[in-house]
């Protein structure tokens, strides 16, 4: 074979090839696309989740901060000084619920108030419980971190309620959130987090469908 021979064979090879590697260049744009489409896929169902996470939480604190004390009649209040502590440091949210008299006993924490009528109030544990000859009842109070009794016993007609529940730190966002603001701030927040949910939820659906669809 002369050397005129091998020169087509040779430029036909590499014409060859050049047409491989051009072929193979529409299926590696389309793995390319199909792996972006996967990778957007994962970070929507992580933001979906994240969302929904803090949807349920914001649930939560509403029912524990809101809907439970309004059911019972009782109100929410932030511990703001350290004469409770280490169980009530300043800063907790505690759940004060109406509680008849009769029904207190030593060791309970209560809210009352240092005056009738006035709006100061303090929230100490019950130590000592005494009942009068015309049945009143009277109660000797002392805070946790207090190293002697509250000077004046409480009257019955003082007692707001006794602890409920307390949520640890929660109490200054209450202090924050007075009555004006929390009658539209609540609201906007979950809503604001029920419409970005609802919208994650229907990208990830619209997503796997065009996903499917290039498959």
């Amino acid at each position: 074979m002369t050397l005129m021979d091998e020169l087509p064979t040779r430029r036909s090879m590499r014409e060859g090839g050049a047409g491989s590697a051009a072929a193979s260049t529409p299926e590696a744009a389309e793995v390319s696309d199909v792996t972006e489409s996967r990778a957007r896929g994962v970070w929507r169902s992580i933001g979906l989740g994240l969302s929904t996470g803090l949807l349920l939480l914001m649930a939560l604190l509403a029912t524990l901060v809101i809907i439970l004390p309004l059911a019972v009649g009782g109100s929410p209040l932030t511990v703001l000084t350290s004469s409770m502590e280490p169980n009530l440091p300043p800063g907790t949210l505690i759940i004060v619920k109406p509680t008849p008299a009769s029904e207190i006993g030593v060791g309970q924490v209560i809210t009352y108030q240092l005056e009738s009528g006035r709006p100061e109030l303090v929230t100490h544990r019950v130590i000592e419980r005494t009942v009068g000859e015309d049945g009143t009842v009277t109660f000797i109070t002392q805070g946790d971190n207090n190293s002697l009794p509250d000077a004046n016993p409480v009257q019955e007609v003082q007692i707001r309620g006794t602890v409920w529940y307390a949520i640890p730190y929660l109490g200054w966002v209450n202090q924050w959130l007075t009555g004006d603001t929390r009658a539209w701030l609540v609201p906007v927040l979950a809503g604001g987090l029920f419409a970005y949910a609802g919208w994650m939820l229907f990208s990830g659906i619209r997503d796997r469908r065009r996903s499917r669809a290039e498959t």
